[in-house]
Parts: C-alpha cells; structure tokens; sequence
C-alpha cells in the first residue's frame, strides 16, 4: 500500500545518486514558513542550489503572512545560507486561497480543505520550478507532525507528471527532523506560530 512507502529511504536514494554527480542540482523549494524550512534547508543544501519559494496565500490576516516571511528571511541569513538559498515570493493573494477551498469551509483541520489548500500551492511550486529551470520540486510540509506525508508525496507525484518537473518525495519529520526544527528556532530566535495559518485554523475558529 501506498501509505507503507519509506518515503525518507526513497529520499537518501535520490541523495545518494546526487552526491556522485558532477552539477549541483536546483532544487525549487516550497516553504510553509521559516521554522519549518529550517531543518529542511540545514539538509537539502548539503546536495542542493535552493530556490525557496514563499507561496502562501492561505495565511490569515496579512500581518501574520508579513511576519512568517519576516522569519523566513531570518531564517535563511541566520542560518548563513544566503550562498546556497535564494528566496522567491510567491503572490500573495488571500482570494486565490478562499476561492479554492470554497464550500469547504466548515470541514475539520486537517481534512479535505487542508488537502485542497496543500495541492493548490504545491501546484504553483511546479509552476515555478519550471519557470525557473529547477531540476526538482519539493516543499517542506512533510517536516510537520500535523501534516499527512503520504498524501502530500502522492499528489507530488501526480503533479509531477502534470508538469513534467521530477517531484522529490519526503518525509522530513523523520531522523528527528521536526525536533531540529524546533532546535534552530531557539538557536536562532525564530517567531514560531501557533496555528497553520488559514483563518479557519486560527486557534479561536477550530472546530
């Protein structure tokens, strides 16, 4: 069965064979927000030129989206990763996200809104990577406990395929990888959130 995959195994597969190649690879990256992108970034750049794009039009009200891209940058110069990372932001346009979750408003966190909202901006991060001539696309949202890896890597893949753009497939929250996440925050003194980032999500709203 699909959810019985390694996808962390299948992961070091592909970092394997990178390893022993000639060409530093473009990774076009897909970040939630900087304290996931922490660790994330702390592993891929070992194989990787980063292109980390900021696509969240789903966070509510714009003075948090202002704050985590805030942290995001912070992330990457703290972390002196500035030769190995270049950040692209996304548009951010609330309507794009309310009008993708439409009528799926009241459904619980985590479900097929959620689902929705993550292949929405996977699907731009394809667009990007192609835009921008990457060698894969990937995001970091596997990295989160609260976040359905498998069902995140299968719509990777079948996006993949869509746009003909090779899909790097994850389970980041493996080899304590939310851990180190939480780590480089304190280390660094990152703005962690509390809530994913929707208005429906919001701590008050949660059904």
């Amino acid at each position: 069965m699909e959810n019985k995959r390694n996808f962390q195994r299948e992961l070091e597969k592909v970092l394997d064979n990178i390893k022993s190649a000639e060409k530093i690879p473009v990774l076009l990256l897909h970040s939630c927000c900087g304290p996931c992108s922490s660790y994330v970034l702390e592993y891929l750049t070992q194989y990787f030129y980063v292109k980390l794009f900021f696509y969240n039009p789903n966070i509510h009200p714009c003075e948090e989206y202002f704050r985590r891209l805030e942290a995001q940058h912070k992330v990457v110069e703290k972390m002196g990763l500035e030769s190995r990372v270049e950040i692209i932001e996304g548009e951010y346009n609330p309507e794009d996200f309310f009008s993708t979750v439409s009528g799926l408003e009241g459904q619980p966190e985590g479900g097929k809104r959620c689902e929705v909202c993550i292949r929405m901006r996977m699907e731009e991060a394809a667009k990007a990577a192609v835009k921008y001539h990457a060698d894969y696309f990937a995001t970091t949202l596997t990295v989160s406990p609260h976040k359905n890896a498998p069902y995140i890597n299968l719509a990777g893949e079948k996006i993949s395929k869509e746009y003909n753009i090779p899909y790097l497939v994850s389970d980041f929250k493996k080899k304590n990888g939310y851990k180190r996440s939480i780590e480089l925050c304190r280390i660094y003194d990152i703005y962690r959130q509390n809530y994913c980032g929707c208005v429906f999500s919001m701590p008050q709203n949660r059904l």
